[in-house]
């Protein structure tokens, strides 16, 4: 089935290509929010990422601050006027992130995995009108993929895009994930109108291959990116080895060199 979609439409970006999402992997304190969101606003970016539930592979590591961030986004928000995104894996946190005003919301590729997780989350959104981005599923199935996207389009969210992350592989490699690069092809091939989003952060799993990674998604045409980017990447609670800092993705993103679709730059 073909998606019935709409424009992202988000009020006060414009919409030229790279459609740019940025900020920490996690929330960690309204502190570090703060620094980190007033700096990427300097630094150009007007969408600010932050997760406020972590799902970890082992227990023990640090899985958010939960509720309790969701007014650090909300004063995002109202102090610098940047629209918020953040990562939603149960009905339960979509409608926490909706009673907070949150303007952007994803599906993580753990929950992706899973149709029974998804129409979980689909079902709560429900008669919203929000931008909704759903990241690939951790193993290489386009079909999981896009069935997903279907899940959340069938609950009548038009305002929907997709985040290539990269995908697991058991051996070691140079990426934390494999980028596989010919599915998220193959799914714009599939769905023309859908906004696709790169995540050089999860691929990469090391800043130094952002960039490289950036680009490469630029020239297969994709429409944004999504970054990890911390005030202080070194001292970040998790995700440290793959966040940069604002100054740093301004560096990037300026390097980048961007092809229209028509070919011209």
């Amino acid at each position: 089935m073909a998606l019935d979609l709409q424009p992202l439409n988000l009020p006060g970006i414009d919409p030229v290509r790279p459609l740019l999402i940025a900020g920490p992997c996690s929330a960690e304190t309204e502190e570090q929010v703060m620094t980190t969101a007033n700096a990427l606003h300097d630094a150009g970016c007007r969408i600010f990422r932050a997760g406020i539930w972590k799902p970890r592979t082992r227990p023990g590591g640090f899985e958010g601050n939960g509720i309790a961030a969701l007014p650090w986004l909300r004063r995002v928000h109202e102090e610098l006027d940047m629209l918020t995104a953040t990562e939603v894996a149960t009905a339960d946190h979509v409608r926490a992130a909706l009673d907070y005003g949150v303007d952007i919301l994803w599906i993580g590729a753990r929950t992706a995995v899973d149709p029974f997780a998804v129409q979980s989350v689909a079902n709560a959104l429900e008669g919203e009108d929000i931008p909704v981005l759903v990241k690939n599923p951790v193993n290489p199935e386009i079909d999981l993929w896009q069935g997903a996207l279907e899940r959340v389009n069938m609950a009548g969210i038009r305002r929907l895009g997709a985040i290539h992350r990269g995908f697991s592989y058991y051996e070691r490699n140079i990426y934390r994930n494999l980028p596989m690069w010919h599915i998220p092809v193959e799914l714009k091939k599939r769905e023309p109108e859908l906004p696709l989003f790169c995540d050089p952060s999860h691929i990469g799993g090391k800043r130094e291959l952002i960039a490289p990674l950036c680009q490469h998604a630029m020239d297969l045409g994709m429409d944004g990116l999504i970054v990890e980017s911390h005030c202080n990447p070194e001292s970040a609670w998790s995700d440290a080895a793959q966040q940069v800092t604002p100054a740093a993705l301004r560096a990037i993103v300026d390097s980048l060199d961007i092809v229209n679709l028509s070919g011209s730059e």
